[in-house]
């Protein structure tokens, strides 16, 4: 028989063991509860009576919130009464905000031995997905519009060419069969650099002077405005504000910017383009006096093919697709585009990009919006890159 002494030393081994399995039970508990609070998804568990026992932080801004907070509380109590019942079921809830969510929801029964022990909660955030499909959907469906229309007006031009006598009236068909081969080529071009920029992980980097950039594309926009009587000015670009960047891209998108100034402004308006430096920032900014736009549309502007005046865009050649070259030339390298508007009176975009390291151009201390001064005016405090009043040229 065991002594006294061996049976007390046993039950001391047993209960070490318990306090030990406890204790690594304990660390298990708490190794999960910060795995569920660093997961992105909102996780709810409750135990077989429907008492919560844990809530993760992603979780917590439903619990005793409001609108669409609230429904959604309202969908993961649902969902976990369901799945107390051993019913395993997900839904989607769309939420019009603001801000517009898209979240997925889905209530799972907690099983152990074939009884259920309680249920869990997923909450998964959904929108950026759901937006991404939309912009996927729009842009096939867009780009198989745009596409038809050129392509349906050639043809249609071509059989009545072929059909007709007239030297006269062949070469007006000619001329227009041209123009709509033109678009056409600008629409495959503007995809192509569109699907470059995306593709792009990082831009080639070169220091390039603001005021070259700026020139360049003042240069390539100029015999559009003079068609149109529209006078460019050129106003305070310091001549030492330089940025570092692909050149291509970044003219690019300042052609833009300027080409959308133009083809919205009225016969013999000003279109003006400045910049200056902002902090560790460089903003060119492109001020009309053109039709503006309508407040309902400025969160949509720089999508593919959106446009505000589809009429007005055909007739002037648009193909939809600057606005969104330039938002993704400022994404790429690092910067942002900006656009403040009111209908009817006109608008300025500010694109807005990184100063190149050691880089001058003072400190652009008014802060102000971007739109560049009149004429003959000063804008802000009137410094230019060294205290001087700006400059302003009409090329």
């Amino acid at each position: 028989m065991r002594t006294r002494k061996q049976t007390v030393a046993a039950l001391e081994r047993e209960l070490a063991q318990e306090i030990a399995r406890a204790s690594h039970a304990e660390l298990d508990r708490e190794r999960l509860a910060h795995a569920l609070d660093a997961f992105e998804d909102g996780v709810v568990v409750v135990d077989e009576k429907g008492y919560e026992i844990r809530r993760n932080p992603a979780a917590e801004r439903f619990h005793a919130g409001r609108h669409g907070a609230a429904l959604a509380e309202e969908g993961i109590t649902e969902l976990l009464e369901q799945a107390r019942a051993g019913v395993e079921q997900e839904r989607e809830l769309l939420l019009f905000g603001p801000p517009r969510e898209a979240l997925l929801l889905r209530g799972v029964p907690l099983v152990r031995d074939g009884v259920t022990v309680g249920a869990a909660a997923f909450v998964r955030d959904i929108t950026e997905l759901r937006r991404v499909e939309s912009v996927r959907r729009d842009f096939v469906a867009n780009v198989s519009h745009e596409l038809k229309t050129p392509i349906g007006a050639m043809e249609l031009l071509a059989e009545t060419v072929a059909s007709s006598d007239d030297m006269t009236v062949m070469r007006r068909l000619s001329e227009q069969l041209a123009r709509e081969a033109d678009r056409l080529a600008r629409i495959v071009d503007d995809l192509l650099d569109l699907s470059l920029i995306e593709a792009q992980e990082a831009p080639t980097r070169d220091r390039v002077p603001v005021r070259v950039a700026v020139d360049e594309a003042v240069e390539r926009v100029r015999s559009m405005a003079l068609a149109r009587n529209i006078t460019l000015r050129i106003v305070s670009v310091p001549p030492d504000l330089a940025i570092d960047c692909d050149p291509t891209q970044v003219v690019s998108a300042v052609t833009n910017l300027l080409d959308n100034a133009i083809k919205y402004s009225e016969d013999g308006q000003p279109v003006e383009v400045s910049a200056r430096r902002e902090g560790d920032r460089v903003v060119i900014a492109v001020h009309d006096e053109g039709i503006g736009i309508p407040s309902r549309d400025l969160e949509r502007i720089f999508e593919r093919f959106y446009r505000v005046d589809k009429a007005r865009s055909r007739a002037t050649g648009g193909t939809g697709l600057g606005l969104s070259i330039v938002r993704h030339v400022a994404q790429a390298h690092g910067g942002e585009v900006a656009v403040d508007s009111i209908e009817g009176q006109g608008s300025t975009f500010r694109f807005i990009l990184p100063l190149a390291e050691g880089a001058g151009g003072g400190n652009g201390g008014n802060g102000g919006s971007g739109a560049a001064a009149p004429a003959g005016t000063i804008s802000g405090n009137g410094a230019g890159a060294n205290g001087s009043t700006p400059t302003t040229e009409e090329v």
